[in-house]
Formats: structure tokens, C-alpha cells, sequence
């Protein structure tokens, strides 16, 4: 950075800061924002509490009493941050990303510490695990919110508690309950996304799949190979037979499965022997350019039914990725909205990415992992106040990075520009000018090489195609799931007007994402 950049980085913080004013009730206390963030943005070894408050000339007992003493509204805090982000990055093809991650620590007296698995060490480890919701669109990425994981032991253990001066109300929740009630808290304070997306460990909680869906949310869950379904709907029986009816003794539950119903089946199963996947080909696709290079999965997929209560639900979508260089398989559903191509829900699915490096650019740069405070109030303090730094300090990337590609580009480079359909877009709208005569001869010679995983559910705007169409081109929009509760048919404002059909429309690699 520059001289005059790090000028600029320094007039903007306290403005930055101001936003946070009302979550302190004494100016006093107000001070020690600024205290904590300057020093976990230094360049400090260590950015504990102690290091922080020597370095700034405060007395360390005062910093550590800012922590876990002194009233202020981290609740509040929280609140500020969506709010921010909300007003100034949304965008509608936000991703949002649920996560966790933990931090080694010593001893047993640090709240919520206990051997358990530890994904920054990669084994099971004395550790803190907390979970997050992070958003990410275009080259800006955040953390929205932060809860400590409460192990069993530490909820049942009363002496403990109180050790740590953990809230009565305060119980144990698995972690996808935990995320549950941050995507609704977010959604509260105006966070907008088009999609979420997070690992096996939530997308096998049926519990929190079924939230996201009343919550109107459209997701793309990475699911274990054991998770179970349908490819081809069961029948149902909702009435009771005539012998039924007329016989004696327990009534028969209904609705039930029909006895000739097909078995539920793992989706490994689906795949090897289901003839909606064995009819299939692997389709090749390009989801977006990674660090190491373009990244690139061989694709099928189908409709697909959960099973609740030993029924069926309301079709969804199973995809299967498959790595064309290892051979690694990968399961993903979805509850996705008309009008979304696969290629999108594929790129949803590999964007798990950006709330990683988040909490790399946390523990690398701030600290995150450094505290060492050991009550309830201090450490979550502390995973609010790191959510405030991380967000400033990726703002003003975000601001140089747009303008030195203003200072080489004819437009800045940033969120704004970042449009996963642009290109589909743009050859749909060539495509709508031809003459219809010559746009249906062209369209009827072309078969489906990536197919949409659901039709537009308004007229398209292009001619309609003759009736007389072959049997084998229309039997492709059988894939489309019949319409939906109202938060599904239209979970983002943008989704109806942005949305495209690729269903009659052969496009290699339609839309490469992410470059």
C-alpha cells in the first residue's frame, strides 16, 4: 500500500466505527472499540489482550474489563454488522455460507473447551468450536454472525456454568440449530442471498433443511452418500381400501406408502442402479476458474424426493459431481427455484470456498485464534469484534482493488459486475432477435447438451415453438418440478426477472462462472 492509501485507510476507520456508536452507553467504553480493532489490525505477533493494550498505552486490566466487564451491546453489534452489509454489498446473486471452525486452547477452564473435532487441525484436539454464517459475492466476502458450539458436558455441568458465567437460558443446540437461528436473525436484519450452501454435517440435518424451506431460502446442501430419496416419485395411498373398510381391528395409518412403492434409497445406490442416472451421461462442466486453475466436474442429475415420515416430499433436485481427474464423487441437493440452471446451482454448491479464507484472513491477520479470555461474555466479545475488523478491512480491499482496476480498466472490476447469467443472458437476447422462422429451424436441429433444472414459470419473451415439435426434444422439460409454495417460486425479488430457460437451447458450457 501506498502512502496516501494507508492515509485514506485511517480516515475512513472512524467513520467506519461511528456506525457502532449506539452499542455503547458511556463514551469511555466507546474508546476501547477503536483500541481493540487498531490492534488487531497492527502487525502485532501476538494479538491477545495484553500485547493490544501495551501497544496502544492502556492498561491491560482495563482491555480485558472491556471484554467481559463493562456494559455494551454486542447483540446490538451483531445487528450493525448485517445491517451494513446489507445496505452496502447486497446484491442478488449473493452466496451465503454456513460453517464452523475451531481454535486450539489448553486446559479445561476456557468456555465450551473440550476434545472434539477440530477442522483448522484436521483431529480431534482440546479445542473452542464455533459456528458462522459468512456472505459472499464478487471478490468481497464477511462474516454475519458467530455462536460458541455447546458440548453436552458443558450444558449438563452446573459448576462449570457458572465458572464461565454462561447464561441460564443457554442449552445445548446441535450446530445446524445453530445455524438455523443466524440465517433467521440475518434474514431479519435484510441480508439477502440467492442461494445457501454448506457442507454434509447440515445438509444431512433434515431438521435444518426443513427450516430453510419455511424460511423461503433456497439452498444447495452437500449431502452424505447415505442420505435418502427417490429418483422416480412412490404412489401414495391417502384412502383406505374397501376391505379396509369393512374390516375389523386397527385402522391403518394413511397416508402410507403403496405396496407397490419402490424402496427408499441411498443416493450411491440412485446412481449405480437408478435408470434416471443410467440413462444419463456424465456431462462435463466448467464451474468456475479456482486459485489452482479452472475447475471442472463431470455432472448428472435428476429429480429427486426426500423422505419425511416415510413420505415422499415435494421434488427436488440431486446432483452428482464426479472429479474427471480422481474420480471423486460428491452428493449435492437442492431446493431450487425455477428458472435456475444447473450451472448455477453447481456454482453455489463449489462456493464453500469464501468463508474459508475468511477464517484464514481472521486467524492470519487478527487474531481471531489468539484470545485469551475464558468467560461466556468475553469470547463471544471477542468473535463480535473480529467480525467488525474483518469487515472493515475487507471493505477497503474491496475499495483499492476497484480502484486500481479503474486506473487499467475502462470500469472497475467489483460485486457490481459479477452476474453468473450475464453471458446466457446477453446470446438469449441475440438469440430473441432472429427472425422466428429461421430461430425455430436452428432450435429444433439442437439437442439439450446442459440441461436447466427448471423452466421459467412465466411465457418466455422468444416465439413459442410449434406444437409439432419431436416427441424427443419435449420429453427434456419433464425434468421441470410442478410449481411451488410462494417462497419457493420466488425466494429473491431478481430471481423471476434474471431467470433464463436453456432447456431448448444447445450451448456448450452455456454459462462458465466465476471468471
Amino acid at each position: 500500500m501506498e502512502v496516501d492509501q494507508i492515509r485514506e485507510v485511517g480516515r475512513l476507520l472512524p467513520l467506519f466505527l461511528d456506525e457502532f456508536g449506539d452499542c455503547f452507553g458511556r463514551c469511555d467504553t466507546r474508546r476501547y472499540l477503536r483500541v481493540y480493532v487498531d490492534g488487531q489490525m497492527s502487525e502485532l505477533h501476538r494479538k491477545s489482550v495484553e500485547p493490544m493494550a501495551l501497544a496502544a498505552g492502556v492498561p491491560p486490566r482495563s482491555l480485558q474489563a472491556f471484554l467481559g466487564l463493562l456494559e455494551w451491546d454486542e447483540v446490538r453489534m451483531v445487528d450493525r454488522v448485517q445491517h451494513h452489509v446489507a445496505r452496502a454489498h447486497a446484491h442478488p446473486w449473493a452466496i451465503g455460507v454456513v460453517d464452523e471452525t475451531g481454535c486450539g486452547k489448553d486446559g479445561r477452564h476456557t468456555a465450551c473447551v473440550q476434545r472434539q473435532w477440530c477442522g483448522s487441525l484436521g483431529k480431534v484436539e482440546n479445542c473452542v468450536v464455533s459456528v458462522h454464517t459468512g456472505y459472499a459475492v464478487g471478490n468481497f466476502h464477511c462474516v454475519l454472525d458467530s455462536d460458541l458450539f455447546v458440548p453436552q458436558d458443558w450444558a449438563d455441568d452446573p459448576v462449570r456454568r457458572k465458572e464461565v458465567g454462561m447464561p441460564d437460558d443457554v442449552t445445548h443446540r446441535s450446530k445446524p440449530e445453530i445455524a438455523l437461528e443466524q440465517i433467521s436473525r440475518a434474514l431479519g436484519n435484510g441480508i439477502r442471498v440467492a442461494a445457501w450452501t454448506f457442507d454434509e454435517h447440515y445438509g444431512q440435518s433434515y431438521d435444518f433443511l426443513d427450516g430453510l424451506d419455511r424460511l423461503g431460502q433456497t439452498y444447495v446442501a452437500e449431502v452424505p452418500c447415505t442420505f435418502c430419496g427417490w429418483a422416480k416419485e412412490p404412489a401414495v395411498r391417502v384412502r383406505p381400501t374397501p376391505q379396509e373398510m369393512r374390516g375389523k381391528g386397527r385402522k391403518c395409518r394413511l397416508p402410507r406408502l403403496s405396496a407397490t412403492a419402490a424402496p427408499v434409497s441411498e443416493v450411491r445406490n440412485l446412481l449405480n442402479h437408478s435408470p434416471a442416472f443410467q440413462d444419463q451421461n456424465w456431462t462435463p462442466i466448467h464451474i468456475k476458474n479456482g486459485e489452482k486453475g479452472a475447475i471442472t466436474r463431470e455432472v448428472k442429475a435428476v429429480r429427486f424426493f426426500m423422505r419425511r415420515d416415510g413420505l415422499p416430499t415435494r421434488p427436488h433436485w440431486l446432483m452428482v459431481t464426479r472429479d474427471p481427474h480422481r474420480g471423486e464423487l460428491k452428493y449435492f441437493v437442492s431446493n431450487a427455484s425455477p428458472g435456475v440452471p444447473l450451472e448455477w446451482l453447481l456454482y453455489v454448491a463449489y462456493s464453500r470456498w469464501p468463508i474459508e479464507q475468511c477464517f484464514r484472513e481472521e486467524k492470519d491477520e487478527l487474531g481471531f485464534d489468539h484470545f485469551e479470555v475464558r468467560s461466556w461474555r468475553s469470547v463471544h466479545r471477542h468473535m463480535v469484534l473480529s467480525q467488525v475488523s474483518h469487515l472493515f478491512v475487507n471493505k477497503m480491499r474491496r475499495q483499492l482493488a476497484a480502484e486500481e482496476s479503474a486506473a487499467n480498466r475502462a470500469a472497475p472490476v467489483g460485486a457490481d459486475d459479477f452476474s453468473p447469467r450475464s453471458r446466457s443472458a446477453a446470446a438469449f437476447h441475440r438469440h430473441a432477435r432472429r427472425p422466428a422462422a429461421v430461430s425455430a429451424r436452428k432450435s429444433d436441429r439442437r439437442s439439450d447438451s446442459l440441461r436447466a433444472v427448471a423452466v421459467v414459470p412465466e411465457p418466455p419473451p422468444w416465439p413459442t415453438r410449434s406444437s409439432q415439435a419431436p416427441r424427443r426434444r419435449r420429453s427434456a422439460n419433464r425434468l421441470s418440478p410442478p410449481p411451488q409454495h410462494r417462497s419457493q417460486t420466488q425466494p429473491h425479488t431478481n430471481h423471476a426477472k434474471n431467470s433464463v430457460d436453456f432447456g431448448n437451447r444447445r450451448r456448450k458450457n452455456q454459462v462458465l462462472l466465476g471468471e
